[in-house]
């Protein structure tokens, strides 16, 4: 029951279910990627995705400085009921919204734009072409 409980307290809140929505829909994300589409604090982004690594729900890669976020590809225990049973909703949540928010995040990136708060001119995500 405890289990079950933290998986639905981590995906109750509205931005954590704003990331899960991003993940599904748009695969892997570096945290700059949830900072910018979810209108967060890099910090408040970093809170979030730790409840929800911790709760089961996301992986997280580190590639130097920088660590993207996936949802989990084999979840367990209540993660993988969560995940199995809300993955349409995921991938359908605020859909337009979503779309419209990376894609106007991705023209900036392509424009130069860099992550907030990095002190270096480094891009932290790899430009992908149309």
């Amino acid at each position: 029951m405890k289990e079950h409980a933290e998986v639905y307290k981590a995906a109750g809140d509205e931005t954590r279910l704003m990331i899960l929505a991003l993940l599904a829909q748009h695969g892997e994300c570096c945290v700059c990627d949830v900072v910018e589409v979810c209108q967060v604090t890099q910090s408040k982004a970093s809170r979030h995705l730790q409840t929800l690594r911790h709760a089961g729900l996301v992986l997280d890669r580190r590639e130097g400085t920088w660590v993207h976020y996936r949802l989990h590809p084999h979840p367990a225990g209540a993660a993988a009921g969560f995940l199995t049973g809300n993955a349409g909703l995921l991938r359908g949540l605020a859909c337009d919204e979503l779309a419209a928010r990376v894609a106007a995040w991705n023209d900036r990136k392509t424009a130069g734009a860099t992550c907030r708060g990095l002190m270096d001119a480094q891009r932290c995500c790899k430009e992908e072409t149309p």
